[in-house]
């Protein structure tokens, strides 16, 4: 009775090891994400019309949207001045990149946001705007 436990065990563990391996030995090889995978947001500034919808479809209201009006008078609309998001709260929900009517603002697959001091998660205008780590294929311009 004791024998044929530990016999089934065996085989059992000798049948896993000639099973492909599933584990990554990051960060010396690429995660392979999925393609629905939200990752980090970048930012496209000459595309933003100052819309203010992902600033106010965002659940954790973590996206800080201001404008001017546009330097040329003969010229509608605004520019934009300051985008900011707070990643300490983001929840990477894709809401914002979904209501974008210009696709300003899109997901990343890049995920790696570890910081020392949450001070370091509010990110700017110009941060979100120079995250080309990872941008996906289909979004790119």
């Amino acid at each position: 009775m004791f024998g044929q436990g530990l016999f089934k065990g065996f085989k059992y563990t000798l049948k896993q090891f000639s099973k492909d391996k599933v584990t990554t030995m990051y960060p010396d090889e690429p995660v392979q994400f999925p393609d629905r995978f939200r990752g980090i947001q970048k930012f496209y500034p000459e595309k933003c019309i100052v819309c203010n919808q992902c600033a106010n479809i965002c659940p954790t209201d973590c996206i800080q949207l201001t404008g001017k009006p546009h330097p040329d008078p003969s010229k509608k609309g605004k520019v934009i001045d300051t985008y900011d998001i707070n990643f300490e709260i983001c929840i990477l929900c894709d809401l914002c990149t979904e209501v974008c009517p210009t696709e300003a603002i899109i997901m990343t697959n890049n995920f790696e946001l570890a910081e020392y001091s949450r001070d370091d998660l509010f990110k700017n205008l110009e941060w979100l705007d120079a995250n080309d780590t990872n941008v996906r294929e289909g979004n790119k311009p």
